[in-house]
């Protein structure tokens, strides 16, 4: 069926209940309105299902793994069977692992501190900090910046030709998004899989803002490792996933050494202790677990499935055709994008407005629509700066600046949403666009405590 069949159809895929879609919230302007919630890239609400998933374990809440209890058991085998249902969702292979952690960030720093000494690490500067910073973190490892590629195809041949000049030749990985922060865009996670492995090298895929849109399997994707976060995908309860081959991760050092992570310590007769760590994923999960973060993720994944992913993707992208069509109809709104207008995306689109500030203008769609979206560098700054045309250390902002509503400002407009998104939503945020740039704000803003606040 093709996008604007979908778009015909309604009933093709109805949104999935989430909470926070009856919240209502005041206008400056007088009244109130339902929150429209289109800052999913940053953190997505809770899936209803997934609410209530926890609620009715909360009470059974107990330790993991070490107690003797009922509820220590059942916890346990809850935990144990969340990690499966993940395992499922990702597609891994028998000997993969799957290791809970805080966040993609806290994954990805998990597999930086695993590398092998002297490992070469190639990443695009168009990642997200997350996936663009932790490798620095290591002193005995090499990190190359790639430059942003202009199409798919670029990608591919930037890095064909970076690994295949690497020197010495030894261990080498490749860090590589599904769907970009700022652009939503599509990245051809398959064909930089085959390029790392025909050098020798291997892939991690940051799946944060993939996994909530698309299906995401290991095998079929061909690559080493997966990281995401519960919290992007309509499970905020403070977990996530570091997904993929085992032997990394069990020749290193604990990430956190701990309880749990240990399987046998010793006194020695020097007066030190001697440590056996486990091998399986609980060597990199010390302290107790986030059972209810777990069980979480776990949840969205069997949702998400039981929704199917087909019909999700064919309303969103019947939304993300709604909210293009009509930002092209005001001419004062610049899309941002790296592979261009037919590139294939997800739910997410950054836009800066001729004459105004970023951060004005976000303000302004919260304060006299109701709507919520992100403004700033969304944490890829260097990737928001080659797409704003800016020199390298042409100071941006975060918050609001302090350029006057008028002025430059490196700092842009992301709207992004997903499954649980009323057709409402995005209507009211194109409406709302054309209405501030054709006859502007309705109230006076000024800036506090870094934030573009309506004026008392």
């Amino acid at each position: 069926m093709s996008v604007s069949a979908v778009a015909a159809d309604r009933s093709v895929c109805a949104p999935l209940p989430v909470l926070g879609r009856d919240v209502r919230v005041p206008l400056v302007t007088g009244g109130e309105v339902d929150y429209a919630a289109l800052d999913y890239a940053a953190s997505a609400p809770a899936l209803q299902r997934v609410w209530d998933d926890v609620a009715a374990y909360a009470p059974y809440y107990g330790s993991v793994h070490r107690g003797a209890g009922y509820l220590s058991q059942l916890s346990t085998d809850l935990f144990e069977n969340s990690r499966r249902t993940i395992e499922e969702f990702l597609g891994c292979g028998a000997e993969d692992q799957v290791i809970f952690t805080r966040s993609t960030t806290d994954s990805l720093n998990l597999l930086a501190s695993v590398l092998p000494q002297d490992t070469r690490v190639f990443v695009f500067e168009t990642e997200h900090h997350a996936s663009l910073l932790p490798w620095e973190q290591r002193t005995d490892v090499a990190v190359t910046y790639l430059n942003a590629p202009r199409t798919p195809q670029q990608a591919v041949d930037t890095l064909e030709k970076a690994l295949a000049e690497r020197e010495p030749y030894g261990p080498a990985l490749v860090c590589v998004t599904g769907a970009s922060n700022v652009t939503g865009e599509l990245w051809p996670v398959r064909e930089l899989a085959a390029a790392a492995h025909a050098h020798g090298a291997r892939i991690v895929l940051d799946a944060a803002q993939l996994a909530p849109h698309h299906p995401v399997d290991i095998a079929e994707l061909d690559v080493d490792w997966v990281a995401f976060s519960g919290h992007k995908l309509y499970a905020p309860f403070g977990a996530g996933v570091l997904a993929g081959r085992a032997d990394w991760l069990q020749d290193a050092a604990p990430y956190l050494a701990g309880g749990g992570a240990s399987r046998k310590v010793s006194r020695r007769a020097d007066g030190g202790v001697d440590v056996e760590w486990h091998t399986t994923a609980a060597r990199h999960e010390a302290g107790s677990p986030n059972v209810i973060g777990a069980y979480a993720i776990a949840s969205a994944c069997r949702a998400l499935s039981e929704a199917g992913f087909e019909g999700l993707i064919a309303r969103e992208q019947a939304l993300i055709t709604r909210v293009r069509e009509g930002l092209a109809k005001v001419p004062e709104v610049n899309v941002l994008s790296l592979f261009g207008d037919d590139a294939a995306r997800v739910g997410v689109l950054s836009f800066v407005v001729e004459g105004w500030n970023s951060s004005h203008f976000a303000a302004a769609l919260s304060a006299e629509y109701g709507i919520g979206v992100r403004d700033g560098l969304f944490c890829a700054h260097p990737l928001v700066r080659t797409l704003l045309g800016s020199e390298p250390q042409e100071p941006g902002e975060c918050g609001a600046p302090d350029a006057a509503p008028g002025e430059r400002s490196l700092n842009a407009i992301r709207v992004s949403f997903g499954a649980g998104t009323p057709d409402e939503h995005v209507d009211r945020f194109v409406r709302a666009v054309k209405e501030l740039v054709t006859e502007g704000a309705r109230w006076n803003y000024r800036t506090e405590a870094g934030r573009c606040v309506p004026a008392v």
